[in-house]
């Protein structure tokens, strides 16, 4: 039986005029009436992996979508809907087909959906039905639910108009309105000064100026020549004492410190200076002695990584397998920190570059699950702690 692949075109709920669709979210869809028996039996559901991620202006959105399971398809489409304010319900429509890879005998559809937006807590969530069509022949592609939920980060790269968003919000904080509190200002300030002022004035010029010759012959007393004669006479003496002791100590202090700060910069390379590099885990051992290995996660589908320790290349373009590829590391307490940063060489047959990290330290054992693309690299640290 032939099942459709289908790109979903997300439908969004508002719940207020304030709140904001324009981010990244990510969850699943569920197609109805196609589980198979032994799905059916054990309550597994044929669920499908699905990001949207969207601007919003004013009560309309555009944006992309991605569709993505094992091997099956992974598919990305633009789309396009409205928000109605009042009821708090979106309309979501795919448009195009932008990138697809499907199994053989599929066909590729696109959705629209109608979501309802909820809020718990800082959690915001999207979730409702969609229904599909066959690009093909027009056709029904089937019906089901969806599920989303709003994050920070995505599984594949932050789109550009969502750049675009973040650097418009930061103008927005840079610019505080300073000039409405300033106007207020000077008209109070005027009438007080040149009402008050002219007939006040003139009084206390006088005074001021009779106080100021008092103080101005009190003040020649206390400034005295003899006070300045010290002054000098300690200069003299330090100048006799400075080519004894300490002329040549200073010129070799700065000459020893200069070369010292240039030998520690290190070169970064390019790939990890140009791509973002996100933390995903910090492991504390109490071991001195640390291996690594790396697998692919799940489907073996020629997942290829480069590994770098301390900005160093220790694994070149490698390709994940079932066997592991394993870097060790050497810690005590003068070297306690070392950095290891996947690099996604190519996204393999089903984006995105996904790896297995298991971690020997003594006898503990750690695991990691690291996702990896052409846009972000995945970097996790290792801290060594001397045991108590």
């Amino acid at each position: 039986m032939k099942r459709p692949l289908l790109f979903l075109f997300l439908c969004v709920p508002f719940m207020s005029v304030a709140q904001d669709l324009t981010g990244i979210w990510r969850g699943h869809f569920v197609q109805s009436g196609t589980m198979s028996v032994i799905e059916k039996l054990y309550g597994v559901e044929d669920r499908y992996k699905f990001e949207v991620q969207l601007d919003q202006r004013d009560k309309y959105f555009k944006g992309v979508t991605y569709s993505y399971k094992t091997t099956v398809f992974y598919g990305k489409a633009s789309c396009k809907g409205t928000v109605n304010n009042g009821s708090g319900k979106v309309l979501l429509n795919e448009m195009e087909i932008v990138e697809v890879r499907m199994a053989q005998g599929s066909d590729a559809c696109i959705m629209f959906l109608q979501l309802t937006y909820t809020r718990n807590g800082e959690e915001e969530f999207m979730e409702g039905t969609y229904t599909s069509m066959n690009i093909r022949d027009s056709s029904n592609c089937g019906r089901g639910t969806v599920f989303l939920r709003k994050v920070p980060t995505s599984d594949f790269y932050k789109e550009p108009f969502l750049v675009r968003r973040e650097e418009e919000a930061a103008l927005k904080k840079k610019t505080p309105p300073a000039v409405v509190k300033t106007n207020p200002n000077p008209p109070a300030k005027k009438p007080a000064t040149t009402s008050t002022d002219n007939s006040t004035t003139k009084k206390p010029t006088t005074q001021p100026n009779t106080n100021t010759t008092a103080k101005t012959t009190t003040k020649k007393p206390d400034v005295k020549p003899p006070v300045k004669k010290p002054d000098t006479a300690p200069d003299k003496d330090v100048a006799k004492s400075n080519p004894n002791n300490t002329v040549v100590k200073p010129a070799k202090v700065d000459s020893v410190k200069a070369p010292e700060k240039k030998i520690t910069t290190a070169p970064t390379p390019k790939v990890l200076a140009n791509r973002q590099n996100e933390l995903v885990k910090t492991i504390v051992v109490g071991s001195t002695e640390v291996t690594v290995d790396l697998y692919d996660n799940g489907t073996i589908d020629n997942d290829t990584v480069s590994v770098y320790l301390d900005k160093k290349l220790v694994v070149s373009k490698q390709r994940l397998t079932e066997r592991a590829i394993t870097v060790k590391l050497k810690l005590d307490e003068n070297n306690d920190y070392h950095e290891l940063v996947m690099v996604a060489e190519n996204l393999g047959e089903i984006p995105p570059n996904t790896s297995l990290m298991v971690v020997k330290a003594g006898d503990k054992q750690y695991e990691v699950r690291i996702t990896s693309n052409e846009q972000k690299n995945a970097v996790v640290i290792f801290k060594y702690e001397k045991p108590g």
